[in-house]
């Protein structure tokens, strides 16, 4: 008996040692150095590749923003602020109050089939739109120049990317609303676009955020103002 109960003793000893060995490595150390790996090494990233502007973080650069403006008495769907260029739509999972500057919630897709109502209704909406607001005074655009990503949410819904074919059809928009001219509207589309990584994987791009963050500076205003 007195044998049985040592050798219990002792098996719960060994365990409760096991246990404070793997919580201080696994759940003090490991992480520790990991962390401590990441800040060194990989400092903007680690801390969510956070993009400034005017001396204050406006953004990450893998999430996306809108750029409406302030809502009007009444009115539950806010305008696109047309100044700024404009992103692709944010349908998703839910929405919130919290995170004004994107409105979902979750990060996910529509989840809507090709052939669903709602989602066919939904794009139409959003060509008529997109073409009613981006034509100007003296370019009318087709509706068959829009490009699938102008008028659909991508599949995390916070896609922080255009086409070059979508920002290149809101350049006289732009150029109109912030009084420049439209070359160098499409200069700034020009150098805030990046080909595919590594010349072959995935497709050109442009990054919203960075190019409105350009556009304030060659308007002279602060970002998202």
């Amino acid at each position: 008996m007195n044998n049985s109960v040592g050798n219990t003793a002792r098996l719960l000893g060994a365990g409760l040692r096991a246990l404070l060995v793997l919580t201080l490595v696994c759940g003090i150390l490991y992480p520790l150095a990991v962390t401590g790996a990441a800040q060194a090494l990989f400092h903007d990233k680690a801390n969510g590749s956070e993009i400034k502007a005017d001396g204050r973080v406006v953004g990450s650069e893998f999430i996306g923003q809108r750029y409406d403006l302030p809502l009007k008495k009444g009115q539950k769907t806010p305008e696109p602020d047309l100044r700024w260029f404009q992103p692709r739509p944010s349908n998703g999972l839910g929405e919130n109050s919290v995170n004004t500057q994107y409105e979902l919630l979750l990060s996910g897709a529509t989840n809507l089939a090709g052939d669903s109502k709602e989602l066919i209704a939904q794009v139409k909406k959003a060509k008529a739109a997109v073409v009613k607001d981006n034509s100007t005074a003296d370019h009318e655009v087709a509706p068959a120049d829009v490009p699938p990503d102008a008028v659909t949410s991508s599949g995390s819904g916070l896609d922080p990317h255009i086409s070059p074919a979508y920002a290149a059809l809101q350049v006289h928009r732009v150029a109109e609303k912030n009084h420049v001219s439209v070359d160098r509207v499409r200069n700034l589309v020009d150098e805030h676009t990046k080909g595919r990584t590594l010349g072959f994987m995935g497709e050109p791009r442009v990054n919203v955020l960075r190019l409105n963050i350009a556009l304030a500076e060659l308007t002279g205003r602060s970002h998202g103002s």
